[in-house]
């Protein structure tokens, strides 16, 4: 998706209102370090540090739809439990998201537990009742459906498989959709899409629609022919089915099946990644976009969200930067100003990694300063370089420096593979920008004591740690340079 569609776009989709409707989830992410076995079983002791509660499934969709802007309607069914409350409390809180909510005081609310270490997933602990909701629940739901879809320019069905989605709720959202012209999209997890009956769109991904239509879908020839078989069994308008890295097909009636390529991106939590396709398709089309253009922002959508931790919305903002980083060399993108930065760090610190800062002019590149780098790394899992500015080099090292412009010194530093992110700053020294990053380990050389270094204090304060690294004798860019001055030209 270029940026004029995609500034476009984002500026139709505020105040579009969208219908999320089915499976309600609270997402509970338990963070720690892990750092021995058990003595009693061959496990891992994970040392909690803390936890995220946020909403899943179509609680997921709902968030994503608010975070790009839309409004939502969410109707789903929480249990008359303390984890219903935190569900209701969550959805108070998102000014964007009208709760339709209803109670079933027979069942749990469904909730999944993970846990997460060093950026992995330990352990899922599901609690869950799938049986099929009915009698009063149901019809209560059913008439919630008819008024939360008032206004919705498309009415997003999210079948989990725990009950919610029955053929009423079904019956009741094609009703609402065609006494108010909305769409509906179809995300489920089950076997057979029959029952959804003539919808706009059902989206699987590619495993779901092979069990779907006992038909292999890993080649285009062989989803294009599951496509097709699966437009023979089910009365659906339209399938989108999603396929990872190898992006998306669409099949519709009467159409060629059409393959859209995504983007390739550095995955780390798949988590929730289809809500938000489902979202941003669903606001797309709520906007009256094309559906080539609500499946080019679904995909770029995904593509950030699988680089964040747990079940995490995208923004807008990040929707832009994305569309730009694709058009720059991997180190350019390494470039970030302070505001960015504080965000990259906020985003690795979700996924449990460890950050650390180091700071200095980096003139001339040399061995030492490549050593230096490397031994830095080795203390964290993102490593942070700020860097000084012209003014800052030419305010600390006098005329003539720096050799190399802040340009060249930071492109060159971030084509390292020990160096994740450099945030180049005016001031004479790097405390801003430590304050802000709050690291978790300060990096200096030991040609320094820790109480010398810069930022040490207030690192410490907020309980990180401090770090000497050895310096390699005899390579500095003073002496590069008086070794250039003294060799015939």
């Amino acid at each position: 998706m270029d940026l004029a569609a995609l500034q476009h776009l984002l500026g139709d989709v505020p105040g579009k209102r969208v219908a999320c409707v089915g499976d309600l989830m609270v997402d509970r992410f338990v963070y720690g370090a892990v750092s021995r076995i058990s003595p009693e079983a061959p496990i891992p002791v994970m040392a909690r540090s803390h936890e995220i509660v946020m909403l899943g499934a179509a609680g997921n969709v709902a968030r994503n739809v608010a975070a790009l802007g839309g409004s939502v309607a969410l109707v789903g069914l929480v249990g008359g439990d303390a984890d219903g409350h935190e569900a209701s409390r969550l959805v108070g809180e998102e000014a964007a998201i009208e709760g339709y909510l209803v109670t079933d005081a027979s069942r749990p609310t469904t909730l999944k537990t993970r846990f997460v270490s060093g950026g992995q997933q330990l352990l899922r602990v599901d609690l869950e009742e799938s049986r099929p909701v009915d009698g009063d629940c149901e019809q209560r739901l059913v008439r919630t459906i008819r008024d939360a879809a008032d206004g919705a320019g498309v009415i997003l069905l999210s079948d989990y498989g725990k009950g919610v989605v029955t053929d009423a709720v079904i019956a009741a959202c094609r009703e609402a959709a065609a006494a108010t012209g909305a769409k509906v999209v179809v995300d489920s997890k089950a076997r057979s899409f029959a029952r959804y009956g003539e919808v706009d769109l059902i989206k699987p991904n590619a495993l779901e629609l092979s069990h779907a239509t006992d038909m292999p879908a890993e080649t285009d020839v062989q989803v294009e022919a599951a496509l097709s078989r699966a437009l023979e069994l089910w009365p659906a308008k339209g399938v989108l089915v999603t396929r990872g890295g190898k992006g998306v097909s669409l099949a519709l009636r009467g159409e060629p099946v059409r393959h859209f390529v995504t983007v390739a991106r550095e995955v780390f939590d798949a988590s929730g990644a289809g809500d938000t396709a489902l979202a941003a398709l669903g606001l797309a089309l709520a906007a009256e976009a094309g559906l080539e253009v609500a499946i080019a922002f679904a995909q770029l959508a995904s593509g950030v969200a699988v680089g964040k931790a747990g079940t995490a919305t995208v923004s807008p903002d990040e929707l832009v930067e994305a569309v730009l980083t694709a058009h720059m060399a991997p180190a350019e993108a390494k470039i970030a100003t302070p505001q960015r930065m504080v965000e990259e760090v906020a985003r690795w610190r979700a996924q449990g990694l460890r950050v650390g800062f180091t700071n200095g002019c980096f003139d001339i590149l040399h061995r030492g300063h490549v050593a230096y780098l490397t031994q830095a790394k080795a203390w964290c899992d993102r490593l942070i370089v700020g860097l000084n500015s012209d003014a800052s080099v030419r305010a600390l090292k006098g005329e003539g420096r720096p050799v190399n412009d802040l340009e060249s010194r930071a492109l060159v530093l971030a084509g390292l593979q020990s160096v994740d992110l450099v945030a180049p700053f005016e001031e004479l020294t790097p405390l801003a920008l430590i304050e802000a990053a709050r690291p978790d380990v300060l990096i200096k050389g030991a040609d320094y004591s820790e109480e010398q270094v810069v930022g040490g204090e207030q690192v410490r304060a907020w309980g990180g740690e401090v770090k000497l690294a050895a310096l390699v004798d005899g390579y500095s860019t003073t002496s590069a340079i008086a070794r250039m001055k003294k060799e015939p030209t």
